[in-house]
């Protein structure tokens, strides 16, 4: 029985000292071979994707594709020797130390494969994220982006590095359980900020203002919508010259008044005392006159370039800058242009829908259909756009259409005139720097939301459908965002109100009421440097008539 049992204690001494079984000169031929293959087919990729296919891709319009080969550039060049690598073992025995190599290339190939994902993600798509952004007018888009900009590479390096322990054997169960429990505890730690964190998602969904909004806080102090962060949104007070951050909690339980929405035209009033024995008429033409003949001010463009000269508080020329009158009336003559067409725009929206309405009982026929596309196309070449047909094979077939910008035209277009609008008003010399990035962002928007929504109405006009009946709609639609969102025509319910408020001892208290064209040029001064010329116009020009009285 002890024979026995030595002669087994000997025979497991001897397997467990047998030596490790090392890989043939065949297979370790084999494995050099079938790396130096799938290296040879990684190279001739790596020509092809970004040699020939880039250099193919840039004769095209966008850049889009070119912007992502040259992101991942590296992170393919380390995918593909990885790969190599861990294709090249598959010729091996994976026992002993080739097993562990194997597993070390695939998780090494999953970090790879992360890092590519997160340059991809934070790259590129953030970045044209953000360009479609600006094609919208959804203002949750600008809080949108920024939170996914901070969460989405957290969540793929943790999913990353999990993969990572898991493929090299690490149990992470109990590491998991312990970061549950942790975060229980920390979840009760840090209600406040979590509150904060969920209060910041409500006002994503909510979406009260976008950034460079002016609001007004309840202590009355103006603010700047800079930053909305996960935890706290980051505010800049005009007066103060500093920034604020304030929970997202606190400022989520706050009445905030949005002064940009839903212009960017804000309204002053005045109060201004005048003699007693003065004709009230007179003084009320005065204080018109007056507000009237600020360049920056809303009202009749006809009465504001007949009134511009007599206003004297204006900044004079100083080198190569034109005065504000000068730079005013040039500003005042192109909007005149600008409304006009736009006027002409509106009325034959209105003959549009006119028609419409006429013609759309009962259907519309090929022949109907036609005359509407053709007068669309009438509407649009007062815009600015033309309808591109592409055409393929023999036959030439149709593929589909679209609008652009006319890049040459005889007659004045409106995309044309808020162009010529805008930079006539860059030469104002009361801007700042800022402000000659602002205006052209701000109009170079709008002119691409317009595009988008005629391109809209027009695939409806080629291709009604189930909406044949509702084309006049759509119209009245576009309208009415050209109204709100876009430009108005006709200012008439802004124009300056003068009102004859109370009459107390020796003086007669007026009221002024009068609209600032933009608030928020000149670092969000605008408005109260306008405040301020008007006053002191309002103090001269009443002396000179002797009817100022300090009331």
């Amino acid at each position: 029985m002890n024979y026995i049992l030595i002669a087994k204690a000997a025979e497991s001494a001897s397997k467990s000292s047998t030596p490790p079984a090392f890989p043939t000169s065949a297979q370790i031929s084999s494995c050099f071979y079938t790396f130096g293959v799938s290296i040879v087919v990684a190279f001739v990729l790596y020509i092809l994707l970004f040699y020939l296919l880039r250099s193919f891709l840039r004769r095209t319009e966008k850049d889009t594709a070119v912007f992502i080969l040259g992101m991942l550039q590296i992170p393919v060049i380390v995918i593909f020797i990885l790969a190599s690598l861990k294709l090249s073992l598959t010729q091996l025995e994976t026992k002993g130390i080739i097993n562990w190599i194997d597993r070390g290339l695939t998780a090494c190939l999953i970090l790879a494969l992360t890092y590519g994902i997160n340059v991809l993600f934070t790259e590129a798509a953030i970045y044209y994220l953000k360009v479609y952004a600006r094609k919208t007018e959804a203002v949750w888009d600008d809080v949108l982006i920024p939170l996914l900009q901070n969460f989405i590479p957290v969540i793929t390096y943790v999913i990353g590095i999990s993969l990572f322990f898991t493929t090299l054997g690490v149990d992470l169960t109990g590491i998991g359980l312990a970061i549950g429990s942790i975060t229980v505890v920390l979840g009760l730690a840090v209600k406040d900020i979590l509150s904060d964190f969920f209060s910041g998602l409500v006002l994503l969904v909510d979406t009260p203002f976008r950034f460079g909004d002016v609001i007004s806080m309840p202590d009355g102090s103006i603010a700047i919508i800079k930053h909305i962060g996960i935890r706290v949104t980051k505010l800049y007070l005009i007066n103060e010259h500093c920034e604020v951050y304030i929970p997202n909690t606190t400022l989520g339980g706050q009445n905030i008044v949005n002064l940009s929405r839903p212009t960017t035209h804000y309204a002053y009033t005045i109060q201004v005392s005048v003699r007693v024995d003065a004709d009230a008429i007179v003084a009320t033409n005065i204080l018109k006159q007056i507000i009237v003949g600020h360049p920056d001010t809303l009202g009749n463009l006809d009465e504001k370039l007949q009134h511009l000269d007599s206003f004297a508080a204006l900044r004079e020329a100083e080198g190569d800058k034109l005065s504000k009158k000068e730079a005013g009336r040039i500003r005042l003559l192109v909007e005149k242009d600008v409304n006009s067409q736009l006027k002409k725009i509106e009325q034959a929206f209105e003959d549009f829908v006119r028609e419409v309405k006429k013609i759309e009982k009962g259907g519309l026929n090929s022949e109907e259909l036609g005359n509407l596309q053709k007068n669309y196309l009438e509407i649009l070449s007062f815009v600015g756009l033309v309808a591109i047909t592409e055409r393929k094979g023999n036959k030439g077939k149709w593929v589909r259409s679209r609008l652009e910008e006319q890049v040459q035209t005889e007659k004045p277009t409106l995309i044309s005139l808020i162009r010529q609008w805008y930079q006539t008003w860059l030469k104002d010399p009361d801007l700042v720097i800022e402000d000659q990035h602002l205006l052209p962002d701000e109009w170079e928007q709008k002119i691409e939301l317009m595009k988008i929504k005629l391109n809209k109405l027009f695939q409806k006009i080629l291709n009604p459908g189930v909406d044949e009946s509702r084309l006049d709609d759509y119209s009245l639609k576009f309208v009415e965002w050209l109204h709100e969102s876009f430009k108005e025509s006709n200012t008439a319910w802004k124009e300056p109100q003068v009102q004859l408020t109370d009459i107390q001892g020796s003086g007669m208290q007026f009221s002024v009421r009068f609209y600032v064209d933009n608030i928020q040029l000149e670092h969000w001064r605008r408005g109260n440097r306008i405040q301020n010329e008007v006053r002191r116009e309002m103090v001269r020009r009443l002396r000179q008539a002797y009817i100022y009285t300090l009331g």
